[in-house]
């Protein structure tokens, strides 16, 4: 059965590839090779498998050319989007800080303006309350008055009678005539001040009402002016209460440990208080120092971000390769466990700080080769392997984004990149954590 199928399967070659001899002719003799079906057959086979892995080695080189070249792009790419929009957001944030300037001094002008207003319009109320009681003592003095001719008259009628001497009906008119004049004119007197005060208080009421409305009207500027203090609060705080909240960080921590260990000049905002009585706040009281309290935790923020490892290590273009966590190791192929972030680029890329901080080691150190070791506040250290130059002193006080090595491929290392690691509480975490968070806010 074999031998069959062996003679059939030959027979078959026989038809596709005749046997074919190669003549080798010398000057005594000629010679020749015979190249049987199955040796062409083999001969076929063996050749296709070779061009075919030819073609496909080929087309693996180039599109592994091709995407080195393209992911160099993209990240070109992206560093460049990332330093525009660093830019942008930075600007806007100087537009939001001059503008929360200006209505701050828009606000503390109505204030004042405010506080002029009410004092005008005690004042007025006083006014006219002394008013108010000038005629009560006119009317009271005039009663008296009134009273005690009364009482003379009767003393004076009293006396006559004792005296038995009787007085005549005209010198009664002359009395009468003489009472009436001293009334009319006591009265004309007394409603002439009446109407004076009359018309003063008119106009005190006037002036109380042209005050209200006055007072209406900036509180109506008052609750624009705070809308937009709130409002830029809002677009300046909640992106970096967001940043530190998506790096881990709690953000009522941070905010009192920076202001425990507050030194700027002026300190933090001290809350508003109009009332020099003890009253309680009122509502725009409440406001502004909702909105002062907002402004003084948007400058801790700030200043917390300049100590935090916000920023990327490297500005020029770099290709991100090994990444945090479990790997494969390049020198032996265990499994091994990658406690940061590697960049690749050219040798000797400038290499920055990611955050305000203090250098706590520089210089070699076992597989990371030249190292650099920066203490930044809340318990965070950054870490800088592989480097081919180091730039910086133990002990130096570094501030964010200043050049403090060079990119190299010292220590453990399969080519030239930067080996970047982020420990809080000397465990490591993921590097990208921090610069993703940063993304859209710096």
């Amino acid at each position: 059965m074999i031998h069959r199928l062996v003679y059939r399967l030959h027979t078959t070659l026989e038809r596709y590839l005749p046997e074919q001899r190669l003549f080798l002719k010398s000057d005594s003799e000629t010679r020749f090779i015979r190249l049987r079906s199955s040796t062409q057959a083999i001969a076929i086979v063996v050749g296709s498998m070779a061009l075919a892995w030819t073609i496909l080695a080929t087309a693996i080189l180039l599109m592994d050319s091709i995407s080195a070249g393209t992911t160099r792009e993209q990240v070109a790419r992206q560093q460049t989007l990332y330093e525009q929009r660093l830019n942008g957001l930075s600007v806007d944030r100087d537009l939001r800080a001059e503008e929360a300037a200006s209505a701050q001094g828009r606000f503390n002008l109505a204030l004042a303006q405010v506080s002029e207003m009410q004092a005008r319009l005690l004042a007025s109320e006083d006014r006219r309350r002394e008013l108010e009681t000038g005629i009560d003592v006119i009317q009271n003095t005039l009663r008296g008055t009134i009273a005690e001719r009364d009482e003379a008259r009767e003393q004076l009628a009293s006396m006559t009678a004792d005296n038995g001497t009787g007085r005549s009906d005209e010198e009664k008119l002359q009395d009468t005539e003489a009472t009436v004049d001293f009334l009319s004119a006591t009265l004309g007197s007394t409603a002439a001040q009446r109407d004076e005060m009359q018309s003063v208080a008119a106009k005190a009421d006037k002036r109380v009402a042209d005050i209200s409305r006055e007072k209406q009207d900036l509180e109506a500027q008052n609750d624009v002016i705070f809308g937009q203090l709130e409002e830029a609060l809002t677009v300046s705080v909640e992106p970096l209460e967001k940043m530190f909240k998506q790096a881990g960080l709690k953000p009522d921590d941070l905010l009192a440990s920076v202001r425990k260990g507050y030194s700027g000049k002026g300190g933090p905002l001290t809350p508003l208080s109009l009332s020099t009585k003890g009253l309680p706040p009122s509502a725009d009281e409440k406001r502004a120092n909702a909105i002062l309290e907002g402004l003084d935790n948007m400058n801790l923020y700030k200043i917390a971000a300049f100590k935090t490892p916000f920023a990327m290590p490297v500005k020029d273009a770099v290709r991100l390769t090994s990444g945090f966590g479990v790997r494969s190791d390049p020198f032996n192929g265990s499994a091994r466990r990658h406690e940061g972030q590697d960049f690749a680029g050219g040798y000797g890329t400038a290499i920055y700080a990611t955050a305000d901080g203090v250098v706590t080691h520089a210089g070699w150190s076992s597989g990371y080769g030249r190292l650099i070791k920066i203490q930044h506040s809340y318990g965070i250290e950054t870490r800088y392997g592989h480097l081919s130059q180091i730039r910086v002193q133990v002990g130096q006080k570094v501030s964010r984004g200043e050049r403090i090595g060079d990119m190299g491929n010292s220590g453990r290392s399969t080519g030239t990149h930067l080996h970047y690691e982020i420990r809080i509480g000397g465990s490591a975490i993921n590097p990208m954590t921090f610069i993703k968070a940063a993304t859209n806010v710096f």
